[in-house]
């Protein structure tokens, strides 16, 4: 059964740092790319960064020069390092993996940023 958890979230005051996490097992092969959506009260989930296992990166525009992410291929891993953090980042965050033809989603981890 393939899995995603992620870790790192929490409450930040504005102006600072988070990482998450997230690791996926249970999956035989190697996703095409591996990223991070967001969903804040009342909006729509949102593409906030992917990373493709050809080191193909896409960023929204909000969080471009503040966002950074990582994957580690070979234990199938992946990381946002958000710096600068606005209270607008506020919202629960999830990782994704797109394996095949298959999406599989994380169970999502609160960032609050506090202004």
């Amino acid at each position: 059964q393939v899995q995603l958890v992620e870790s790192g979230g929490g409450l930040v005051q504005a102006g600072g740092s988070l990482r998450l996490s997230c690791a996926l097992s249970g999956s035989i092969f190697r996703p095409g790319s591996m990223g991070w959506y967001r969903q804040a009260p009342g909006n729509k989930r949102e593409l906030v960064a992917t990373l493709t296992s050809g080191d193909i990166t896409n960023y929204t525009d909000s969080v471009k020069g503040r966002f950074t992410i990582s994957r580690d291929n070979g234990r199938n891993t992946v990381a946002l390092q958000m710096n600068n953090l606005k209270p607008e980042d506020t919202a629960v965050y999830y990782c994704n993996a797109r394996i095949m033809s298959t999406e599989y989603w994380g169970q999502g981890t609160q960032v609050t940023v506090s202004s």
